[in-house]
């Protein structure tokens, strides 16, 4: 394994490379993919951290909970909710900042505030060819030249590994509180969730769990948060009995959404499978027999767990959106592949992207595929 201790390092070893670099933050998120580990995790700290202008700076093998502490001494935290794969994943490691901004990790609040690259300001990275690259800044307003900021943002380590990452970060709420609206059926919950997610009252979470129901949520000063909910009673009313969620309840509850946690520790493939809410209930219904289910986003986001091999993109085609597969043994990923095929033009210009930044192919070119 490859751990450079600083940007300089990292970019002699990716041009001195004679062959594929699986590229790897903390290591949890298994999407590596094939030749010698490029473990970025040495390239840690936090460089800069305002709280007055809500701005961070960090090297990309930063741990994840360094960050959070840091910013929770200030009430402040990072707004984008980025999901911990361990568990459902059965992976051990440390996240990293590079591996969330990486593979675009965002949580349940992606519906209210944007995805983890919409906090991106600025990014260092190192090309296939051992360039150093500096892109964006650190303020908002920072817009010279091409965008890389949001390109490098889900592209998993396959145009660069980033080095550094300039982020924006948000207060945090003075309070939290949910609502569950006892449903079972997919389509009144998707109905429920986007009556919710349409009313004024800024739901910053909205997920059906099949055997608890249909959940949104409220944050912000207490006040704010206990007329908000009212009034959300008032409106969800007619869907079915409604339950309260305290501020501990409600944190708990969106933990599990946010690890997917009731698909923890069982036997099977995971799928996350991302439409439009209103196609749901028509993919939930055309789910192999036995799969499970649960929905994030208003019905945006499905998780699947199904029988092991299961070509889940066939079962449920055809349908606008993508499939990724995002738990399975290395087999099955090699047969279907992790990432929803591209269309014919967008697969030439991806190549045509890659080309530019990795004219070698040696960044992670397997984790694309199968891993």
């Amino acid at each position: 394994m490859m751990t450079p201790q600083s940007e300089k390092e990292l970019a002699g070893m990716i041009a001195g490379a004679s062959g594929p670099l699986a590229v790897q933050g903390g290591g949890t998120r298994g999407f590596a993919g094939a030749g010698d580990v490029l473990c970025a995790a040495g390239l840690a700290g936090i460089a800069l951290y305002e709280p007055g202008a809500l701005t961070l700076v960090a090297g990309a093998g930063t741990p994840v909970a360094e960050i959070e502490a840091a910013l929770a001494a200030e009430h402040q935290r990072l707004a984008f909710e980025p999901m911990d794969h361990r568990a459902l994943l059965d992976t051990t490691g440390t996240p990293t900042i590079g591996g969330v901004m990486a593979a675009n990790v965002s949580g349940p609040r992606r519906i209210a505030v944007g995805a983890a690259r919409d906090f991106a300001l600025g990014v260092r990275f190192v090309d296939g060819t051992g360039r150093i690259v500096k892109n964006g800044g650190r303020v908002m307003k920072n817009v010279t030249g091409y965008d890389l900021v949001k390109l490098m943002c889900g592209s998993f380590g396959t145009l660069g590994v980033l080095s550094e990452i300039s982020m924006k970060v948000l207060p945090a709420p003075e309070t939290e509180a949910s609502l569950v609206i006892g449903t079972e059926l997919v389509e009144q919950a998707v109905a429920a969730l986007s009556r919710a997610l349409g009313s004024p009252f800024e739901v910053t979470g909205a997920a059906f769990l099949p055997a608890r129901g249909a959940v949104v949520r409220i944050e912000g000063f207490e006040t704010s948060v206990a007329y908000r909910l009212g009034a959300l009673e008032g409106i969800l009313s007619g869907f079915g009995e409604i339950e309260r969620l305290n501020a501990d309840a409600s944190h708990a509850l969106w933990r599990g959404v946010r690890d997917v946690q009731p698909f923890v520790g069982r036997a099977g493939d995971v799928w996350r499978v991302s439409v439009k809410p209103g196609d749901a209930p028509g993919i939930v219904a055309a789910l192999p027999e036995g799969a499970d289910y649960m929905l994030d986003w208003g019905g945006g986001l499905i998780w699947v767990l199904c029988a092991a091999g299961t070509d889940l993109r066939a079962k449920i085609a055809p349908f606008a959106g993508h499939a990724t597969l995002v738990r399975a043994d290395a087999g099955v990923r090699a047969r279907l592949g992790v990432f929803q095929p591209e269309a014919p033009a967008l697969a030439a210009l991806t190549q045509g992207v890659r080309a530019r930044f990795d004219p070698r192919g040696v960044l992670n070119g397997g984790g694309v595929k199968a891993a």
